[in-house]
């Protein structure tokens, strides 16, 4: 194996690294469904929830920690914002030459929730 194809091959590990980046950023930050909760309704039902555990029997207290626990890090996800304006750029770089080596046409992209604009500035 020469020297340029080993570069080749890792040009195409790279570009899968890249696309994937942004299709895991995609698929973890899409929107859900229903009313979207804020830090305001997350804290007002902790405060709730404080005080109902003080006269909750055992089984109700055992959900209202659950409860609990999950608003705390749902909390926290909310405060650790990822910019996904890295990952959209690599994707852009690496896109058009991964979608050539395997074949995969702008349609898939599409579907897989990928905009328009961002495909136009990766040549797809």
């Amino acid at each position: 194996m020469d020297a340029t194809h080993k570069a080749k091959l890792a040009q195409g590990r790279a570009d899968a690294r890249a696309v994937k980046a942004y299709l895991e950023y995609l698929e973890n930050n899409k929107p859900k469904r229903g009313r979207r909760r804020t830090e305001a309704s997350i804290t007002s039902r902790l405060e709730v929830i404080e005080t109902e555990l003080e006269s909750a029997s055992p089984l109700v207290r055992l959900n209202l920690f659950q409860e609990q626990a999950d608003l705390q890090s749902e909390l926290e996800a909310m405060s650790q914002k990822v910019d996904g304006s890295e990952l959209r750029a690599g994707f852009v770089e690496a896109a058009g030459r991964y979608a050539a080596s395997k074949g995969i046409k702008r349609a898939a992209f599409k579907q897989m929730g990928i905009d328009a604009q961002t495909l136009r500035d990766a040549g797809i």
